[in-house]
């Protein structure tokens, strides 16, 4: 079965950096878009970054653009998502998703991991 596992959340102060994870187990994965999304209580969930198979493409939600930053190593099968000056409003759980070629939603999800941001 596909698992996508998400690591590295915490509890950190505004302005700190945090990095988390994205480990997926089917090497298949590798020629997959792998996206992160992130939900807040009582909030929808929103779009944080998107990187293309190869990591040649890259997209950013408004809300973190010049502040985080997606890659990927396809040899190591893990997404990154470096977080720098975090906000209190980044609090939410962070969840790593996969998008099969040609799809237009994505496929899989990994479970999430908490990052908390505290003012």
């Amino acid at each position: 079965q596909v698992q996508l596992v998400e690591s590295g959340g915490g509890l950190v102060q505004a302005g700190d950096s945090l990095r988390v994870s994205c480990a997926y187990s089917d090497r298949t994965f590798s020629t997959y878009t792998m996206g992160w999304f992130r939900q807040a209580p009582g909030k929808e969930r929103e779009f944080v970054a998107a990187i293309s198979w190869n990591g040649g493409t890259t997209d950013y939600g408004d809300s973190v653009k010049g502040r985080f930053t997606i890659s990927r190593d396809n040899a190591k099968n893990t997404v990154y998502l470096q977080m720098n000056s975090l906000k209190p409003e980044d609090t939410a759980v962070y969840y790593c998703a996969a998008r099969r070629y040609r799809s237009d939603q994505y496929n899989y999800w990994g479970q999430g991991t908490q990052v908390t941001v505290s003012s």
